[in-house]
């Protein structure tokens, strides 16, 4: 059997178009699943979009079902929720999160699916690649217990890292970012709010997700003498500016680099263990401010380059896809 799908593909840094797909039946250890939300992942997807993925690092930045090469043509993307329709008893029928491109329809193989537990709705559950990333980045900083924290960058990622880090008991939390209006988001999420010049100091760790120079040399003036910036951003091309020649050596500070592709020794967790963790870390209401906007499947080449360009205020956009 047949059945026609359709799929976002970037035609050429800057413009991308829907494609129609031909899929075959799946086999025995395979599923077809009917997308129902995509989630635009704006750091990344939006480097992708303006053909910004520096070349040396094309092979380390390919989305797990990409297809086509950098910087185009390529169909790209990784927070997709589905049903699945065809495939396995035990997940027939069953909401599944996967690491699948913005498709209609698609196959993969049953054991690149994750159910989604019961109490998280289809729509936040695109954010679950994003909280992987938080959820990885806190293992490798690892915050105790009345720990002085701060969340440089109100985006995705930093606001997923915060709604994790204000359920830890006694810690001292602010997200901090340059616009104003990320106050409420702030609020919603637990955590006190700050811009740049009003954050408080003597951090013992900071959460860098700014993707700006600036936020990463303010993540080092906040942070306290032997303290750690875990840095989450990720620039693309873009070349960044640290003051590595005024107290950083002096106060012994630590840049630590955190990539969800590789989870910190001695951890004794897979990588399914962290995605499921993440998957039930959803439950959790405040994770619904981070949604802050809908548009249709059909919509996808118009709303990308808005995103891109910032025309689109977003955190997480989801696209919805037509019921059948």
């Amino acid at each position: 059997m047949t059945s026609e799908a359709f799929a976002f593909w970037l035609a050429e840094p800057g413009r991308g178009e829907i494609r129609p797909v031909t899929l075959a039946g799946p086999g025995p250890d395979e599923v077809l699943v009917r997308t129902l939300h995509t989630g635009v992942s704006r750091g990344t997807e939006t480097l992708v979009f303006t053909g910004r993925v520096p070349e040396s690092q094309w092979s380390a930045m390919r989305a797990p079902f990409q297809e086509g090469d950098f910087p185009a043509p390529v169909k790209y993307g990784y927070l997709n929720v589905g049903r699945v329709e065809q495939g396995p008893p035990d997940l027939l029928g069953r909401t599944v999160f996967s690491l699948y491109t913005h498709q209609t329809r698609f196959i993969a193989p049953k054991g690149a699916v994750t159910v989604v537990p019961e109490g998280v709705p289809a729509h936040r559950a695109v954010l679950a690649g994003t909280v992987e990333t938080a959820v990885n980045a806190l293992w490798d900083a690892r915050p105790l217990v009345g720990d002085r924290v701060a969340v440089v960058g109100g985006g995705m990622v930093g606001g997923c890292a915060a709604a994790i880090l204000a359920r830890f008991p006694g810690v001292r939390l602010q997200l901090i970012d340059v616009d104003p209006g990320r106050a409420e988001l702030a609020a919603r999420l637990g955590a006190d709010f700050a811009t740049p010049g009003e954050a408080l100091d003597d951090c013992d760790l900071v959460i860098h997700a700014s993707a700006t120079s600036a936020g990463l040399t303010r993540s080092l003036e906040l942070v306290a003498p032997e303290g750690t910036v875990v840095e989450l951003s990720w620039y693309g091309d873009q070349q960044v500016t640290v003051p590595l020649g005024e107290f950083f050596h002096s106060r012994r500070l630590t840049i630590r680099g955190s990539q969800v592709g590789g989870i910190v020794p001695g951890r004794r967790r897979t990588y399914a263990d962290r995605l499921a963790l993440s998957l039930d870390l959803l439950k959790d209401d405040r994770f619904e401010a981070l949604v802050t906007g809908h548009s249709p499947f059909s919509a996808l080449p118009e709303v990308l380059p808005r995103l891109a360009d910032g025309s689109l205020p977003a955190l997480c956009h989801v696209i919805d896809y037509p019921e059948e």
